[in-house]
């Protein structure tokens, strides 16, 4: 019988979107592929204080792909409850760490004490899943690297990271020991999207975990997109409303202010005010400023224009919640920027409630809308909402845009899995494939569209299942 080389365990992120997080045993180490945070609903959010389904400590290095908080949420917790190795990620990643995970750990710190504020007698104290404390230790174990430069980690673990095209530093992992290669896909971004390089070409693998977040699915047309968002613009402008925009901090918000630049003639974008109501968007943006190595050509280009993305005339950055409260006075010729994402919590809520109720007032969502969120109550044609306990009428215009997503869609996935090389053995053509990070329809969607096209018999894990090599 032939030693097993490799083996993975599966904790998260198997069969569900969030919560990434896979245990690799190889050459006598233990390694974690991400340690992220799960997200959803109450219900599912209680298990990111569950126990882990290993011993931290015994852990002799973690790999970050990259800072979305699906995938390092829960890094602080790891770090509390033992782990003591290095943590290792691409430098943009690594400056994105600190700005991620202390504003999850001021949520989770404030959440804990307004619910000890209210709490009836004998409900027991809530706990915040880690506080900033936790957050400075595990970022004094924070190693950046670069792409494409292999380096030995661990006595016989050597680690190749390379441009997996979602957010700025976000990385493929490419690991090799003992004569096997086992490549982590992260979250792939879509080829030709603005700002980052395409995902790079793996030249060979014996086993891909590859994500499945959009398997059953293509993306719009991009270039379709951006031509709605200044139609979406236009429209507003000729009825006399502002324009709010829940946008994500990282990424999404980046890739508005690029189109806001690149067609700043043909928009008329100088007749707005523009709003950038998110210190923490503020923040990223600052870290897409010193990674302009990062960029593609064209993006480059763009930041080195007169009109720039974090340097329109127009564009206003609001630092203190007192200036964020003096947009609401403004009642039209303003588009507003802020978080979150899918309107649950942030700033862009506040001006939702001041507007939503303005026939004149434009909603444009540009990114996925979870079950159970505001914003997908409004995507849904919700004419009622409640926020704050309060019961708002939508009279507001509500746009949903399709095709920005950072994620590449069923035919980019097909098409990046089977450029890789096969094994270096008589295996067969195509390495050995686990889907990961995608819902049950996505990835048996994926698994069964990669059969038809390519052969290959991907494995559909859950957590607490393993493969081994």
């Amino acid at each position: 019988m032939r030693a097993i080389a490799m083996r993975v365990r599966f904790h998260g992120a198997a069969g569900e979107v969030t919560g990434s997080m896979h245990e690799l045993e190889v050459a006598g180490h233990r390694l974690l592929l991400d340690c992220g945070m799960i997200q959803g609903s109450p219900t599912a959010e209680a298990r990111n204080a569950d126990a882990f389904g290993f011993e931290p400590g015994a852990i002799d290095a973690l790999i970050l792909s990259h800072a979305h908080i699906d995938h390092v949420g829960r890094v602080p917790l790891l770090v509390r409850r033992g782990f003591r190795g290095p943590i290792l990620a691409q430098a943009a990643t690594a400056d994105l760490l600190p700005i991620m995970l202390l504003d999850a750990a001021s949520i989770a710190e404030g959440e804990a004490e307004r619910f000890n504020r209210r709490r009836r007698r004998g409900e027991p104290e809530a706990v915040p899943l880690f506080s900033r404390a936790d957050v400075e230790a595990a970022l004094e174990r924070l190693r950046p690297l670069d792409y494409d430069s292999p380096e030995e980690i661990l006595p016989g673990v050597e680690l190749t990271l390379r441009e997996a095209g979602h957010i700025l530093g976000s990385s493929v992992l490419e690991l090799r020991a003992q004569g096997r290669t086992l490549v982590y896909s992260g979250d792939l971004g879509p080829r030709g999207a603005p700002i980052l390089r395409d995902p790079a070409a793996i030249a060979q693998a014996d086993l891909v975990l590859m994500e499945s977040t959009y398997g059953d699915r293509d993306h719009r047309d991009r270039p379709a997109t951006v031509t709605e968002i200044g139609e979406i613009l236009d429209a507003a402008w000729r009825d006399g409303g502002n324009v709010m925009i829940p946008a994500f901090a990282v990424g999404r918000t980046q890739e508005l202010l690029y189109w806001f630049a690149r067609h700043w003639d043909r928009w008329n974008m100088e007749r707005w005010r523009i709003f950038l109501d998110s210190p923490m968007a503020a923040r990223v943006s600052a870290v897409y400023q010193r990674h302009q190595e990062l960029f593609d050509a064209r993006a480059r280009e763009t930041w080195a224009a007169p009109i720039a993305p974090l340097r329109l005339p127009n564009l206003h950055f609001t630092a203190s919640a007192e200036e964020s409260m003096a947009i609401n006075r403004i009642r039209s010729g303003a588009i507003i920027v802020a978080g979150s994402g899918m309107a649950t919590a942030g700033r862009i809520v506040h001006h939702l409630k001041h507007n939503l109720g303005r026939r004149e007032a434009h909603v444009m969502f540009v990114g996925y809308q979870a079950e159970g969120t505001l914003g997908r109550r409004l995507v849904d044609r919700a004419r009622w909402v409640r926020i704050h306990g309060r019961d708002y009428r939508v009279n507001a215009q509500i746009h949903t845009v399709g095709g920005l997503s950072a994620h590449a869609g069923q035919q980019a996935l097909i098409d990046w899995f089977a450029r890789i090389g096969p094994p270096l053995g008589p295996a067969g053509p195509h390495p050995s494939l686990a889907l990961v990070h995608g819902e049950e329809r996505a990835r048996e969607a994926l698994a069964g569209e990669l059969g038809q096209r390519l052969g290959v018999s991907a494995h559909l894990p859950l957590p607490g299942d393993s493969l081994a090599l």
